[in-house]
């Protein structure tokens, strides 16, 4: 970590109002508004740190260079991927593990209960007046394998906890409590619930193709709460049309999902448009990781969710 003045602010750029009154009683730390489609502030570029949102990361990285202090770049979202290519040599990247695992795990556990138990039949039947009573399916012991064993991973696997749910977690390599990526076919044929929580990169790219799901057994469910590009949507398609799998998706590929896309009409479909963490108060809660980790980097320590530029 580099060394710098204790009697010195630490200059962090945010992108929005809410940073500034999240870091506004943090000790020795100066934070600056900056607009993301606009240059930098011209009296600021001096800054170490530049909190980034989601979005823009072309015209926001593109200008990082116009930086020669920056040191660290602190997201406020788990998906970090699009910021790599902007990286400067000798700058932290830094993410937002922490803030966005509840409300996504709440969202699978939320679509996976609407579909055992037909919820969009008896809304239809409510809409049309119809008293219906009907036997469903149940949660309630399921076999749900959850490709990714991070922050997202750890938060499902806690509220599933209380359906009696038998649940296990897929990382890159084997550990206590997580199987291999390697082992994954063989779970995949006793598999209820099949939920995809990867980042987006080479190696997890259409991971859940075709040959993946003809895996699954009749009636499972594919559930995608990480990137979209790590499910093959034609794949996908196939097995929704052949009424042999069913789907819950918050992310698609591409993103956003065009109006023709065929997803939107596919069979056994539950979609929605990328708001597995969108919840009230997501943003506050993101801002109290971005302070913990910029905090960090202030005390001259590596921030705990440091993803890149580290050095040994």
């Amino acid at each position: 970590m580099p060394t710098r003045d204790a009697a010195t602010a630490l200059t962090v750029l945010v992108p929005d109002d809410r940073g500034l009154t999240a870091l506004a009683d943090a000790a020795g730390v100066a934070a600056v508004r900056y607009e993301p489609g606009s240059a930098w502030p011209a009296d600021h570029h001096d800054a170490e740190v530049v909190v980034v949102g989601y979005e823009a990361a072309d015209a926001v990285g593109a200008r990082f260079h116009e930086l020669p202090a920056l040191r660290l770049v602190q997201t406020l979202n788990a998906g970090y991927e699009q910021w790599l290519p902007y990286l400067p040599d000798g700058v932290i990247l830094s993410n937002g593990r922490g803030a966005h695992g509840g409300s996504t795990a709440e969202w699978v556990v939320a679509v996976l209960l609407a579909i055992y138990r037909d919820l969009a039949a008896f809304a239809a039947h409510h809409a049309a007046g119809q008293w219906r009573p009907a036997v469903t399916d149940t949660l309630l012991g399921k076999r749900v394998v959850v490709l990714g064993a991070g922050d997202l991973a750890t938060n499902l696997a806690a509220r599933l906890v209380p359906f009696e749910v038998d649940v296990t977690l897929v990382g890159r390599s084997a550990r206590p409590g997580v199987r291999a990526m390697a082992d994954v076919h063989a779970l995949l044929p006793r598999a209820d619930v099949l939920v995809s929580m990867l980042p987006n990169d080479a190696s997890t790219h259409h991971v859940v193709d075709a040959a993946f799901l003809a895996a699954l057994p009749d009636r499972a469910i594919v559930v995608n709460a990480g990137r979209g590009t790590a499910v093959d949507p034609e794949a996908l398609l196939t097995e929704l049309r052949a009424g042999r799998l069913r789907a819950a998706l918050d992310v698609t590929e591409p993103e956003p999902l065009p109006p023709d896309h065929p997803l939107w009409t596919a069979p056994g479909l539950l979609l929605t448009p990328h708001v597995a963490g969108s919840t009230a108060g997501a943003w506050d809660r993101a801002w109290v990781v971005a302070r913990r980790q910029i905090e960090a980097y202030l005390r001259g320590d590596v921030p705990p969710n440091a993803v890149a530029g580290v050095t040994a």
